[in-house]
């Protein structure tokens, strides 16, 4: 397939796409960069269920405020890098820079995530600790062409769209995809670590002041939106097929959640798939960007994008967010740890409903999850991490496992 295109290039077959996806969305070598993609909702620190002011939000984040909430603000970088977002409900994002172990990956996030308390605090602003609002009905706060069009298309699913561009917090945990010898195990563990992991580490149960007796509520919700841009590209039917091949297949099946035009409107009629367009569907064909800007749009639990960009955990309270990254590394990183991790995880793969509704609660999942947790924590000690926080990691698996036993997710 061809898969030397450049940027901007038109495209005009089905095997050109074909190839650009391939070769932007798997890069394969030895696995030495993570990075992490950390989410919360913001409160008022004095009373956390009134609403953020995006104008607020702005004085607060002052010179590292994202141009969608001040299109003359220099978005300038953190100290230690890392670039902050806002998302359409007021969601703060922290997006570190890559990092080459796991060590000075925490040390720099930790150092960007005080900065940005710091700033929020300064204005009475305080960051959620849940996956969640637990306070606050979905209402928006930033509005960009492309947060319309994603509203619409997702307005005519149901309210779950809204709930999750309004009220979700995740942590994204972003690992390279391996040796050409071994991403295809990585990517297929990746997933299937993911329902006990997500039971393990659910943080949303609680929003808009009641119990949504969800272990995940953000899961759900997006669990109920699009599912042609949301479901697992991996499941167990899949197994070890090719993940290029089924990653191709189902970007290009993927309908058009918006096209970047001049003007307020990026909203595209319904059902329309990529591969759609590259046959004619829209005025215009299709160019490289547009299909980049495609793929940004698709939201599953795990997402190629060069590496491994792990979508499927709820934010955690505080500096807790380095316990799902340590045990994904600690258990992606070392090959004999991997394929026992798989092992146990197999009659759990693809319990994704179970996962975010029951969590840990689910006699499956706590099953698996408790053996693939004792794997994962024998491994820390090849993450680079330091005892400190590996030991700090320990005590809050330890935490989770405990509040489940006495009924608690």
């Amino acid at each position: 397939m061809p898969s030397d295109l450049d940027s901007g290039t038109i495209l005009r077959a089905l095997e050109d796409a074909e190839g650009y996806v391939a070769r932007i969305c798997f890069k394969t070598g030895p696995p030495t960069l993570s990075g992490v993609e950390l989410e919360w909702t913001v409160h008022d620190a004095a009373v956390p269920s009134r609403p953020v002011d995006p104008v607020r939000l702005r004085t607060a984040l002052g010179p590292y405020a994202p141009t969608t909430l001040d299109p003359d603000s220099p978005a300038q970088p953190l100290p230690r890098s890392g670039t902050v977002s806002v998302e359409p409900g007021g969601q703060v994002e922290l997006s570190t820079a890559p990092r080459r172990s796991l060590g000075e990956l925490h040390e720099s996030t930790t150092s960007d995530l005080a900065h940005l308390t710091d700033l929020l605090g300064a204005a009475g602003l305080v960051l959620g600790d849940t996956g969640i609002d637990p306070h606050r009905p979905p209402s928006q706060v930033v509005d960009t062409p492309r947060y319309r069009a994603m509203r619409c298309a997702f307005d005519r699913l149901g309210a779950a769209g809204r709930t999750m561009m309004y009220s979700t917090a995740g942590l994204q945990v972003c690992l390279d995809a391996g040796t050409v010898g071994r991403f295809a195990d990585r990517w297929a563990a990746a997933h299937e670590f993911g329902p006990a992991l997500l039971a393990v580490f659910a943080t949303a149960r609680r929003h808009a002041g009641r119990d949504t007796g969800w272990a995940s509520a953000r899961m759900a919700a997006w669990q109920y939106i699009d599912p042609a841009r949301t479901r697992p590209a991996w499941s167990p039917a899949s197994g070890s097929a090719d993940p290029v091949g089924v990653w191709v297949r189902y970007a290009l099946a993927a309908p058009l959640l918006c096209v970047r035009r001049d003007g307020a409107d990026w909203t595209v009629p319904p059902g329309i798939t990529f591969r759609d367009w590259l046959a004619g569907a829209l005025p215009r064909p299709p160019t490289t960007d547009d299909l980049d800007y495609h793929l940004s749009t698709l939201f599953p639990p795990v997402r190629p994008r060069g590496y491994l960009e792990i979508r499927y955990l709820d934010a955690q309270p505080g500096a807790e967010w380095i316990a799902p990254v340590g045990v994904l590394a600690a258990l992606l990183d070392d090959d004999r740890t991997r394929d026992a991790a798989r092992a146990v995880c197999e009659p759990v793969a693809g319990r994704w409903a179970e996962a975010a509704r029951c969590g840990l609660r689910d006699p499956l999942l706590a099953g698996a999850a408790d053996t693939l947790l004792d794997l994962a924590l024998r491994s820390l000690d090849r993450t680079g991490l330091p005892p400190a926080t590996r030991e700090e990691i320990t005590r809050i698996v330890a935490r989770r496992f405990a509040a489940a036993r006495k009924g608690s997710t």
